[in-house]
């Protein structure tokens, strides 16, 4: 399954460059945007995250699409032997790798550029993967998926917190008006790229959530897949295992 929904309608560069490119031109104010268009909520999803991945104890964790490391720093509290931080875009990184830094983690997450689709690690490599916000810019949804459940360990948690579409009145209403119109306005005034704030709420849009995206799960090997709305469907944590 390949996304079509691009940042860059006239760029002749692949979705993974384009994205790869987008991320390094927002990756300046990125956590402070995202701070802004989520109202703080995206942190109280990832701490539920966190909560289900340290039921499993693990003690190596992936955590892709890492961007500026929020998760991997988060997942850090349970005390694993090691982290591995993944993201396609060097700018975001950098800036990761500098708050690993200052939080003296950077003996535990090792911050490394890499590719979802063609992960440099060994068949049964982790205990957990995390994807926060990431597995909409896969640019082939399925060779992801079915790479992350390559390196997951047998019996392993694979948990994913991604946008998805509330179904409800007004929440609906409310939602689509938020996506198509604010958030493009607050990453214009706080982005030098003003199509990134345009394409993260349509690559939302077009991503298949819910059960759709168990399916999609359980097609690509793994099993016991769920989901679980958040905030009025506006989010939501996908578990699977191996």
């Amino acid at each position: 399954m390949t996304n079509r929904v691009t940042p860059y309608k006239d760029s002749e560069l692949s979705k993974k460059e384009q994205v790869a490119e987008m991320f390094d031109n927002v990756s300046g104010n990125y956590d402070f945007i995202n701070r802004i268009m989520t109202f703080g909520i995206d942190i109280k999803w990832r701490k539920r995250v966190v909560q289900i991945v340290g039921q499993k104890n693990p003690k190596t964790i992936l955590d892709i699409a890492t961007g500026t490391g929020d998760f991997a720093i988060m997942l850090s509290k349970l005390k694993p032997e090691k982290i591995v931080g993944l993201d396609i875009s060097k700018g975001m990184l950098d800036v990761g790798i500098k708050k690993v830094k200052e939080k003296n983690l950077d003996g535990l997450i090792e911050m490394i550029i890499g590719d979802s689709e063609n992960l440099p690690f060994d068949d049964n490599s982790f205990d957990a993967i995390t994807v926060g916000f990431g597995v909409r810019n896969f640019e082939n949804l399925d060779k992801g998926l079915q790479e992350i459940h390559r390196v997951l360990k047998p019996d392993g948690i694979f948990v994913v917190l991604e946008t998805s579409q509330p179904e409800k009145f007004p929440v609906k209403q409310l939602f689509n008006f938020y996506s198509k119109y604010i958030i493009p306005t607050i990453g214009k005034l706080g982005s030098k790229d003003k199509r990134a704030y345009t394409y993260l709420p349509e690559s939302a849009a077009v991503f298949p959530y819910g059960k759709n995206f168990n399916n999609i799960l359980e097609k690509n090997g793994f099993n016991n897949a769920t989901n679980k709305p958040l905030t009025f469907g506006s989010a939501s944590i996908y578990t699977a295992t191996k």
